[in-house]
């Protein structure tokens, strides 16, 4: 297996490349589906339409609505906005090989199908029906559950078809997908974020090997080595990136302090409970920001330009809110 060692900047640039983050993809239906290329977390309400709006041109508060995107239980049973076609990466490639969780989700979906009968039902009533509270979200694990969750109500359930791929080609490609946006990356790591096994996620890795490189002692898509190596692009002046962007949504103690070398802020980042949103600014992550209605409010780790400052405010104004009102008020601490 070729290696290749890179640093810091390369490596940074390379991931504001592969999450489209230095230059906005133009409207439309192919650059949604880029930009959720390894899933969009919206476990935080609308989280996954402000990395959108990050990634996208033109994006509206109802963007993530569009019907190419679909919302699923994905990775750790975190709330995710998908592609349509690659919901069976983020759902059916979760599931275990054998075992109590393999069996618990075949047996959910098998009830949960009688009960919804070819409709839609609020999870807790499906959940109430069946006895099962939250591990009713087991069932995502067979690729054959979507939902749809606004934020402030339960979400509806429903039965999609079941996916034409095996198990360990949805998690093959998974592995690929989370190597292009996260990578470079260890299997122990993707097995973390996956919310998988070790073994199998050392396996798939193994699977994989002809088409991998060693990058620092980790693993990037050998596809990916001519991206890795390329001069940075100009990065953008500020992005918004709310909590668990795929940017920064990283697992391990060792990717968090390349990405945030300093402790401090990264204990500011990556708080115990409700993560606040990163303040990208010429490619680096440089602050955290906290939104209420139309007021932002900043908190940068060091002193800012007039026109980094400027370039926020700008960013901010765009965000695709649903409350009426034009603007934002920003407040910097």
């Amino acid at each position: 297996m070729a290696s290749l060692e890179a640093t810091r900047d390369q490596i940074l640039a390379f991931r504001r490349r592969t999450n489209a983050l230095d230059e906005r993809l133009p409207k439309g239906r192919r650059s949604l589906r880029t930009a959720a290329w390894a899933g969009l977390q919206d476990s935080m309400p609308r989280a996954a339409l402000l990395s959108i709006h990050a990634r996208v041109e033109g994006a509206t508060h109802v963007t993530w609505e569009d019907p190419s995107l679909v919302q699923v239980w994905g990775p750790r049973y975190q709330v995710y906005v998908v592609a349509a076609p690659d919901l069976p990466l983020f759902t059916y490639a979760r599931l275990p090989e054998s075992g109590k969780t393999r069996i618990a989700a075949e047996q959910t979906m098998e009830k949960l199908e009688a009960v919804l009968a070819g409709g839609r039902m609020r999870d807790r009533d499906a959940g109430a029906a069946l006895r099962l509270g939250n591990s009713l979200r087991y069932a995502t694990l067979t690729g054959r559950l979507a939902i749809r969750w606004e934020g402030a109500r339960a979400p509806h359930v429903w039965i999609v078809p079941q996916p034409n791929t095996t198990v360990q080609k949805a998690r093959a490609e998974l592995a690929r997908r989370y190597l292009h946006v996260y990578g470079p990356s260890t299997a122990a790591a993707f097995a973390k974020w996956a919310g998988i096994g070790a073994k199998e996620a050392a396996q798939t890795f193994v699977d994989l090997a002809k088409e991998l490189i060693v990058v620092n002692e980790a693993h990037l898509l050998a596809a990916d080595e001519d991206a890795m190596r390329a001069a940075p692009s100009p990065p953008a002046p500020a992005r918004l990136l709310p909590s668990g962007d795929s940017f920064w949504l990283h697992t391990t103690a060792h990717e968090r302090a390349l990405l945030v070398p300093s402790e401090k802020e990264r204990n500011e980042l990556w708080t115990p409970r409700v993560w606040p949103g990163a303040l990208l600014v010429d490619g680096e992550i440089v602050g955290t920001w906290r939104r209420a209605k139309r007021v932002l409010t900043i908190n940068a780790w060091k002193k800012l330009s007039a026109a980094a400052r400027d370039a926020v405010i700008a960013e901010a104004d765009t965000l695709p809110l649903p409350d009426p009102g034009e603007g934002m008020t920003v407040h910097w601490t």
